[in-house]
């Protein structure tokens, strides 16, 4: 029998990599729903290609002329996630829908699905205890597929927290590992976005380069894990092929190697490593392994927003809120509104605003309580702009 698939977020790079995977292996898949914001010609393809029975857009113009261009196809075209009937639980869902947005579908999905693989680190960061209920009264099997993450997961199974000294996270250092602060202040947009190891969406490239995504994958893995702030730390490595190092009590480390290349541990999350990956992807390198790995310390200097790793437990809110923030001065950063350092400067500012304990200390119970908390911080860090 097929398994049932769905994906939150199927046009960006974690949703077309899934597809490509399920492509590979159509004959043991049914795509039940898709869902996607604005991309019209990939949404088209997507249809054509791979017949979901729903597909839900999120953008209205998008959703009036796709649903125009398919009303007499098999697909049903939707722009409310409620009218998908769920007659029973789907198999695997993956939620990969980028930003706070992300979190209320993948509370639906929780409800429906069987295994959720989850990208969507916003969700995590501002939301975990509201995913971590749901999960467990609907017995939903959660595998974290960021790589940093999946390597964790498999890194302590038959582990105790009290065995780990320290965790760490690789960074590759994005594009400007090698950069002066006096270069990479004046950097534009465009040379931010070309990471020299990843294809990755537009955000998760800027805060690649920020360092931010560290700062944000510490919290992940603190929720994830229960593994205490103390002992997670971040290092350097600009090959990307360590994702995560366990430091234990007694003097091992352990890591697992591979290739920068999202497909991995995707297709290790759906087929619960039962398969064999040269069916699903071509490694690129020319020897078997790399001769040398180099790790190093970060230079706060060049990346400022390190620091951060100090303040995100700061309050129970603490996390959505430098999150929040970071999804502001990242948008206005990539319309040329602010520079690449203003990015810390601003969340610096948002941190020190005279109601910002009010709001770190609070801990949400539902989510609209998280979204007010969310809403705070981004009217606040534009008025820190504007002013």
């Amino acid at each position: 029998m097929k398994k049932t698939i769905s994906i939150l977020g199927s046009t960006g790079s974690i949703g077309v990599q899934t597809l490509e995977i399920i492509n590979k292996k159509k004959n043991k898949f049914e795509i039940y729903f898709l869902s996607a914001n604005k991309n019209f010609n990939e949404i088209n393809r997507q249809i054509l290609r791979f017949k979901p029975k729903y597909f839900f857009i999120s953008d209205d113009t998008i959703f009036n002329k796709i649903k125009k261009k398919f009303k007499n196809k098999k697909t049903k075209i939707i722009n409310n996630i409620l009218d998908i009937k769920f007659k029973k639980k789907i198999d695997i869902s993956i939620s990969a829908i980028p930003g706070i947005s992300g979190l209320n579908p993948t509370l639906l999905l929780l409800k429906k699905s069987r295994k959720l693989l989850i990208a969507n680190k916003e969700s995590i960061i501002c939301g975990w205890d509201l995913i971590e209920k749901l999960a467990q009264e609907n017995k939903t099997k959660i595998i974290p597929i960021d790589s940093e993450h999946f390597s964790i997961f498999k890194l302590i199974q038959n582990h105790q927290i009290a065995e780990i000294k320290r965790i760490y996270l690789t960074a590759s250092g994005g594009p400007f590992l090698k950069s002066s602060r006096k270069k990479i202040k004046s950097i534009s947009p465009k040379e931010a976005l070309k990471h020299p190891k990843w294809n990755m969406g537009k955000k998760i490239s800027i805060d690649s380069a920020t360092l931010m995504n560290k700062i944000l994958e510490l919290v992940e893995a603190h929720k994830l894990f229960k593994i205490p702030y103390n002992k997670l730390d971040i290092l350097i490595h600009p090959d990307s092929f360590v994702h995560a190092i366990i430091q234990f009590n007694n003097g091992l480390y352990k890591f697992i190697y591979h290739e920068n290349s999202m497909i991995i541990p995707i297709a290790n999350a759906i087929f619960d490593n039962d398969f064999n990956i040269e069916n699903f992807y071509k490694s690129k390198l020319k020897r078997k392994f790399k001769k040398n790995l180099t790790f190093d310390v970060v230079n706060h200097n060049i990346f400022p927003t390190i620091k951060l790793k100090k303040l995100i437990n700061s309050g129970p809110s603490s996390p959505i809120i430098i999150n929040a923030s970071n999804e502001v001065l990242v948008d206005q950063f990539l319309a040329k509104k602010i520079a690449f350092y203003d990015i810390f400067k601003y969340i610096m500012v948002v941190l020190k605003d005279k109601n910002y304990r009010n709001y770190a200390i609070r801990k949400p119970k539902n989510i609209n309580q998280i979204y007010a908390i969310n809403d705070w911080a981004k009217k606040t860090t534009l008025e820190k702009i504007n002013n």
